[in-house]
């Protein structure tokens, strides 16, 4: 399931760098999935590759304009995907001014022949704590749609003045890197 949910990203980055509409799995905490795969067709003209991961599962994506250097992919290259999300920037009280997040996603294209690059983003949530990890450190919040993220804290400081129960504006980023070999 998680191969289809990262090639589903990757589509979604290739299509329209606009996109906002990364979704939100249910659990998660730092880097949740890796996957490789082996480019194993490539139409051109149309410009769709076609992936095989290593249990065999098979997609085949459309590559849009955004992607500059198509030509550059042959069959036989390896494409890593590296999904990342839930690194807590910012975490306040309710009307308490936090990092700033963007409202649309960022790409960063990577340098060298073939393609590559990551797209990320920053949010701001209210949620609820529900366990803090201060050895980590870490904290295990309940979002307003009842999903349960566990997200790594960039500065330990951010966790100071929070406690289990507390109700609080955390700011989080969001990131899909995309490598080709």
């Amino acid at each position: 399931m998680k191969h289809a949910y990262v090639f589903g990203l990757f589509l979604a980055v290739m299509l329209s760098v606009q996109s906002t509409s990364l979704a939100q799995p249910t659990n998660s905490q730092g880097v949740i999935a890796t996957v490789t795969a082996k480019i194993i067709a490539i139409d051109s003209d149309a410009r769709i590759v076609t992936l095989q991961d290593a249990q065999g599962n098979v997609d085949s994506l459309k590559v849009g304009p955004e992607v500059t250097r198509f030509d550059a992919l042959k069959v036989g290259d390896t494409v890593t995907f590296r999904y990342q999300e839930a690194v807590a920037y910012g975490i306040v009280k309710p009307g308490t001014a936090g990092p700033a997040s963007q409202a649309s996603p960022t790409l960063q294209r990577s340098e060298g022949a073939k393609p590559g690059g990551t797209i990320s983003r920053t949010l701001t949530a209210l949620v609820t704590i529900t366990a803090i990890d201060p050895a980590v450190p870490s904290v295990t919040v309940k979002t307003q749609d009842g999903h349960t993220i566990t997200m790594e804290v960039a500065d330990k400081a951010n966790l100071a003045n929070v406690k289990v129960g507390d109700t609080v504006q955390v700011t989080y980023s969001q990131a899909l890197t995309i490598s080709v070999q």
